[in-house]
């Protein structure tokens, strides 16, 4: 077993302080390159896209006056989650990437000078629709969009009705700030996603997310669930040796009635060893800002350097479905 690495002076005070408290906003000055400060934003969405955009285009302006230079939004934040049933009216929801929601974006990132990452739902063509996620750069410029690769469908959860899988691949994002990968809440559970987003040198890997309790299951199986989920992508920081950022919404949502989904909110940093540096709570609109050392990934990987060691001439057969 590899001795532990170091961690930078820098980040041990963070570490230090996470074991303390949930949540701790950043409000140090960053120290040249060797320091990305993001702003994960973290919201209560409802049924009206425009007040959405007024409360994302609020929380986006506070993330950069903490002086964060990369944004990102939570999954489909225009909306409440409308995948809750299976209804043909929610495809009216959906708009063309690029549109009149990256445009509106697109002058809010010049005028801040930070690069956004924005969940949509995509119109790409009659009857072809994605679960999309932006990239726009601080200059307002659209670099391009990831879509969603995994899509689920379970009770409340039925997004195969209106995504179609994603066809472009994982993508890294060489922004003015840094490499950037993106992925899509579902995309969590699966380390190949990970790990061929990070193989093209993403040093954070950002989850727009939209994941929440039943509420006739929260007694049972509430915490195992929502422990899973940062279970999965604590691993996916510690294997590839970078940042991670899953960023969740919060309240309860019913759009189609009954007991509807209680989003846990719980937006949460982990670094490259896997420790959670920075986590929201479970209920409250939070602009999570946190500084991530680049330095300590370079430490991380070169204690534990699981990328030196991968057997690129062993795994045949990782392309299949199964192997039987």
């Amino acid at each position: 077993m590899p001795k532990k690495a170091k961690t930078p002076k820098s980040l041990k005070s963070v570490l230090k302080s996470s074991s303390k408290v949930k949540w701790k906003a950043s409000n140090a000055s960053t120290s040249g390159s060797d320091i990305l400060r993001v702003g994960l934003v973290q919201m209560r969405c409802v049924s009206s896209a425009a007040e959405n955009l007024i409360t994302a285009e609020r929380l986006i302006r506070e993330a950069a006056k903490k002086k964060a230079t990369v944004v990102c939004l939570p999954e489909l934040f225009l909306s409440q989650y409308f995948c809750q049933s299976e209804d043909h009216g929610y495809f009216k929801l959906a708009e063309p990437i690029p549109g009149p929601t990256t445009k509106s974006l697109g002058k809010l990132a010049k005028e801040l000078g930070v690069v956004i990452i924005a969940s949509l739902f995509e119109r790409r063509a009659p009857g072809l629709y994605h679960n999309t996620t932006a990239v726009i750069e601080s200059d307002g410029t659209y670099l391009g969009k990831y879509r969603k690769m995994h899509i689920p469908d379970d009770p409340l959860f039925y997004e195969k009705f209106y995504f179609t899988p994603g066809d472009l691949g994982f993508r890294n994002w060489k922004t003015s700030v840094g490499d950037l990968g993106v992925l899509i809440c579902w995309d969590q559970w699966y380390p190949e996603a990970a790990r061929l987003t990070a193989l093209q040198g993403s040093e954070v890997l950002f989850y727009p997310t939209a994941i929440g309790w039943h509420p006739s299951e929260k007694k049972q199986y509430g915490e195992n669930q929502k422990v899973a989920w940062q279970l999965a992508q604590r691993a996916h920081a510690l294997a590839n040796g970078c940042y991670v950022c899953g960023v969740n919404r919060i309240g309860h949502e019913a759009p189609a009635g009954g007991d509807g989904l209680e989003f846990w909110g719980g937006t949460f940093v982990a670094a490259p060893n896997g420790m959670i540096i920075a986590e929201a709570p479970t209920d409250k609109e939070t602009v999570l800002v946190v500084d991530l050392d680049r330095r300590f990934m370079d430490t991380q990987r070169t204690h534990w350097p699981f990328l030196r060691d991968r057997r690129i001439d062993a795994y045949e057969g990782i392309e299949k479905r199964f192997i039987d």
